[in-house]
């Protein structure tokens, strides 16, 4: 039996498609194809299916300007963070976050910069601007 896929989710490449369009904030297939060939090189007809594709999912909106299709975000990039980071700490995490920012903190690849600005970040939010 396959595995149902959680449509509420990108997959690796619509992530990627995504990000250029958050980045430009709208574009048409062409102008999404110009920006991923930057990348790695991929067929205008690929990435037209794939846009139809996260259309129909509701990662997308589109409309017509002259004869093209112009695609939008239908959904905000802090909005869909929000979502999978949530997604992530229900899965992975148990659902705690604190789980989640502890193995953050414990990455190695994290540097003393960073920490101070994970801290100026929970004091901003905990009201306290006292380190």
């Amino acid at each position: 039996m396959r595995k149902k896929h959680d449509r509420t989710l990108m997959t690796e490449v619509e992530l990627e498609f995504m990000t250029v369009v958050w980045e430009l904030g709208q574009g048409s297939v062409r102008d999404i194809l110009a920006e991923l060939n930057k990348v790695q090189e991929r067929a205008y007809t690929s990435v037209a299916t794939v846009l139809k594709i996260m259309e129909q999912k509701g990662f997308l909106t589109s409309s017509r300007i002259d004869r093209s299709l112009v695609y939008q975000p239908a959904i905000p990039k802090a909005d869909y963070q929000q979502k999978t980071l949530r997604d992530l700490s229900s899965k992975l995490f148990n659902g705690t976050p604190t789980a989640l920012v502890a193995r953050l903190v414990d990455d190695e690849n994290i540097t003393d910069d960073m920490l101070e600005e994970m801290r100026a970040l929970l004091n901003e939010r905990l009201g306290d601007n006292a380190s």
